[in-house]
């Protein structure tokens, strides 16, 4: 077994150590999110923490771990016996952002089920993680099915697998850890409220503190056990710290007066739910027990808010976690009540020196010991800053203008591609997919995962005779069996080509058309699409945004975007085409829908409407499905999106028709002119 970075060898990162210590003394907490930029040690921290777990008694030879004490009487391996007892250390298992739905909550032999009438049962990694932790990196990226089946675990605290009437339950409680980088995309709101507490981690920006970290990581590579040896008494102190905190929280208080903040704390945040009371009072207990106390003070419910409620308070996709400090402190004193004790952590409490914590909602300044990102250059810029520049430097071709503000974003209308797609999971367009409605049967090329049993009988009637059938069993043979094919609904690459010229610079029209990129933007969200962005302006294109599951990112490039010079529609074309060639290589499965926002007008250099006609006869060709969103607006209308979207093989649309309250056969349209391109 490989030794792992120590937990208590992490430098900084106090909000993240605290966070994972608080839900190795109360599990009930609920897990944790860690939200940071790459090479922060996220996973290392993570992994540290399964060392500092206390030892769980089960039941000798149970695969599902089941407490000895109180074992679980559906246990596919029981009735257990009392007195077959054993222990091991608490396992953290880790969860593939690719892995099958059999990987994770195990298989049925669904040929013995049919032939023999026996449930053989594999477990799967939910088994595995139960009374343990579940850890998911990236789990921002993990597959939408896979997110359907931990939510339902997390939920009731045990997971069901069914396969044509054949039925296995098993318990399934554990702590769920996952990791992500926002740049990659966001969650599902549903997941996102099952994470008990969240923590943003970043890059520490001291170079003495950089200097330790990469001091520290430089010497575990070169003698991991000899460096595991130098800090295993930190480890065994903080074990032990951790064993008597989970000793002392029943006994911990959690006074009325302190329910009463709690309770006015999520109300004047306005969360959703009830989740968010019961987790901060959870973690505000754990706080006290941490701290050696038996009594939930004010600072413990502050410190519980600022890790319980960031993530809870997002509205949409494009909201920014996080809490105002202020109202939350107002919040705090106007419901003090006259017996909240005051705090007294002790040099080891949650604020001393030798503890972790003290988060105070501020990002930590912790540092990497994975050595991912040890140098300032692989520290990210930040979205704020506009993509082309700073928006008072003139650009090439005319006088640029200041960025404007995106009008309000609206619910689009339904853009797909037409055709069967076979690509990522996702909610746009019709594909082949592990899910959805059941289309037909074929052999199945590796191991079985969906059988189509009306197929399977059919295939292995004819042979009863030949092999010698004498009971009422089924005989079936491997070449019998059949696999369903599904189609649901997959995720696309949506690109954006917008239009940034003087032409489409006057400050109303820009506000509307970043409004309609916005609301295509958080429709993809929704849709599970990847997004990319190409903007065109004075005399060349640029990729704003290359492509991303991270919709933030698109949105706060959109912001901004500067205004002004020609219109080289012709190179926005072009490079979009660029960016596709290179997609297709790269994810060839996820088939693309290009959307270009313009008036359709083009100038600069000899013949722009004709070098921009035969761009889009590029995209044609290659049957790219498409759409022109057409922003021409006052009473004369030239007509040239539509001519743009003829030429592209796709079709136009006003920004008017893009509302979902508009033109009922939009989808239908685009479909159909796409097909006929085809």
């Amino acid at each position: 077994m490989s030794t792992r970075y120590p937990f208590t060898a992490v430098v900084g990162m106090d909000d993240l150590r605290l966070a994972l210590l608080l839900n190795a003394v109360s599990p009930a907490v609920g897990g944790v999110l860690v939200r940071g930029e790459k090479g922060t040690a996220k996973s290392t921290a993570v992994r540290a923490l399964a060392d500092l777990l206390p030892e769980v008694a089960v039941v000798a030879g149970c695969r599902f771990s089941c407490d000895p004490a109180t074992p679980d009487p559906q246990c596919p391996d029981g009735p257990h016996e009392t007195g077959a007892a054993s222990s091991r250390p608490a396992r953290m298992v880790e969860l593939p952002v690719g892995a099958s739905e059999d990987r994770l909550v195990g298989a049925l032999d669904i040929e013995r089920a049919l032939a023999e009438g026996v449930k053989a049962f594999e477990p799967g990694l939910l088994a595995a993680a139960h009374r343990g932790i579940l850890y998911v990196d990236e789990v921002n990226l993990l597959h939408d099915h896979l997110i359907d089946l931990l939510l339902d675990a997390a939920a009731m605290g045990s997971s069901y697998v069914e396969r044509e009437g054949v039925s296995v339950r098993h318990a399934a409680r554990f702590l769920l850890v996952g990791t992500m980088n926002p740049e990659e995309g966001e969650l599902r709101p549903q997941l996102l409220d099952r994470f008990g507490l969240t923590v943003e981690v970043a890059a520490s920006r001291e170079p003495e503190q950089r200097v330790e970290v990469v001091r520290r990581r430089l010497a575990f590579d070169d003698d991991p056990a000899g460096f595991a040896a130098r800090w295993a008494g930190e480890e065994a102190a903080l074990r032990e710290r951790i064993a008597a905190a989970r000793a002392l929280l029943p006994s911990v208080t959690l006074g009325d007066a302190a329910l009463r903040q709690i309770a006015a704390t999520c109300a004047a945040f306005e969360v959703d739910g009830m989740r968010a009371d019961i987790v901060m009072a959870r973690t505000a207990t754990a706080l006290a027990a941490w701290a050696g106390r038996t009594d939930v003070t004010s600072d413990d419910v502050r410190q519980a808010a600022l890790l319980a409620l960031p993530h809870r308070r997002r509205r949409n996709p494009f909201d920014a976690p996080g809490l105002d400090e202020d109202k939350l402190d107002q919040t705090l004193e106007e419901f003090k009540g006259d017996d909240d004790p005051e705090p007294d952590p002790g040099p080891d409490g949650p604020g001393g020196p030798d503890g972790p914590g003290g988060g105070g909602g501020v990002p930590p300044q912790g540092g990497a010991p994975d050595g991912e990102s040890a140098s300032p250059e692989d520290a990210p810029a930040p979205d704020r800053a506009p993509a082309s520049g700073p928006a008072s430097a003139p650009g090439p071709g005319g006088a640029e203008q200041a960025p404007v503000a995106a009008a309000e974003p609206f619910r689009t209308k339904v853009l797909s591609v037409p055709g069967l797609g076979e690509g990522a999971a996702g909610r746009r367009s019709r594909a082949r997919t592990a899910h959805g409605r059941t289309t037909g049967a074929v052999r199945p090329r590796g191991a079985l995962t969906k059988l189509h049993l009306a197929a399977t009988v059919q295939a292995a009637a004819p042979h009863q005779r030949a092999r010698g059938r004498s009971g009422p069993g089924l005989v079936v043979r491997r070449d019998d069996l059949r696999q369903a094919t599904r189609e649901g609904r997959e995720g696309n690459l949506v690109l954006f080509v917008v239009d940034a010229s003087g032409s489409m610079a006057a400050r109303r029209r820009m506000g509307a058309v970043k409004g309609a990129v916005l609301s295509l933007l958080l429709d993809a969200y929704q849709r599970r699409d990847k997004v990319g962005l190409v903007t065109f302006r004075g005399a060349a294109a640029e990729v704003v945004l290359p492509p991303t599951s991270s919709v933030d990112a698109a949105a706060a490039r959109l912001e901004q975007l500067p205004t002004g010079g020609r219109t080289p529609l012709a190179a926005g074309l072009l490079k979009a085409h660029d960016v596709l060639r290179v997609e297709r290589l790269r994810d060839p499965s996820r088939r693309p829908l290009l959307v270009v926002v313009t008036d359709g007008r083009a100038t600069g250099g000899p013949e722009p409407l004709a070098l921009a006609a035969r761009a889009a006869g590029l995209h044609a060709a290659e049957g790219t499905a498409s759409v022109v969103v057409d922003c021409e607006s006052g009473p004369v209308r030239l007509g040239l999106a539509a001519e743009l979207a003829a030429r592209l093989g796709g079709t136009a649309v006003t920004l008017d028709e893009l509302r979902a309250d508009s033109i009922a056969g939009l989808v239908r349209d685009v479909q159909g002119t796409s097909r006929r391109a085809a």
